[in-house]
């Protein structure tokens, strides 16, 4: 059983969390010029010296706080019924959970249109994505009885996860579609589903 934190660390991650949502504010409303180190840590009441203790860049600072919200989704695939087969858990949780972490549509697009932009902000994306990967091929290997470190399969369905997540979030934000988040990413899951035999993987007893 995992412990409550302490209440150092939830100080911590209240910190951490302030940062973020100030780097992400900043670079929304005054572009991501205004999103200063100095100008984050003014925003969240705290040092310069208190954010470099957090975050080594702003680009790390502004996609830190949507990299938190989608590890929660390690936790919701881990709390569904044991023995669920590992494509009807993601089919159950993703499209619900999802749409939650992202939020607001037009502050996506924002996001996305800076990312165009900013070298280095993509270059953290990938940093973050590559992390989220690796916390969810883990994730996949507990429910399949496989091993994320020695065998490909539960990476594989990991990136995969991965892909149809940002395809439908990207086309969502980005398109104007009318699709609601949910029904796209529900779409997505069932179409690789179809047609990718890893989901003959026997879940784990």
């Amino acid at each position: 059983m995992t412990s409550e934190p302490g209440l150092r660390e939830r100080k911590k991650a209240a910190t951490r969390a302030a940062l973020s949502h100030a780097a992400w504010t900043l670079m929304l409303e005054h572009g991501l010029d205004a999103a200063t180190p100095e100008a984050i840590a003014e925003a969240a009441e705290v040092s310069a010296r208190t954010f470099r203790n957090y975050f080594a860049s702003r680009e790390e600072a502004i996609v830190d706080e949507l990299a938190q919200r989608y590890l929660t989704l390690a936790d919701k695939i881990r709390d569904r019924p044991a023995g669920e087969p590992v494509w009807d858990s993601l089919i159950e949780v993703l499209p619900s959970a999802v749409p939650e972490i992202v939020g607001d549509r037009a502050k996506l697009a924002a996001l996305m249109r800076v990312m165009t932009e900013s070298p280095a902000l993509r270059a953290q994306l990938l940093l973050v994505t590559e992390h989220l990967s690796t916390v969810m091929a883990q994730v996949v290997a507990e429910r399949t009885g496989t091993d994320a470190d020695r065998e490909l399969a539960p990476r594989l369905l990991a990136d995969t996860i991965g892909t149809a997540i940002g395809s439908s979030v990207g086309f969502w934000a980005r398109s104007g579609t009318d699709a609601a988040l949910p029904d796209l990413i529900r779409d997505s899951l069932t179409q690789l589903r179809a047609g990718l035999p890893i989901g003959a993987v026997a879940p784990a007893a």
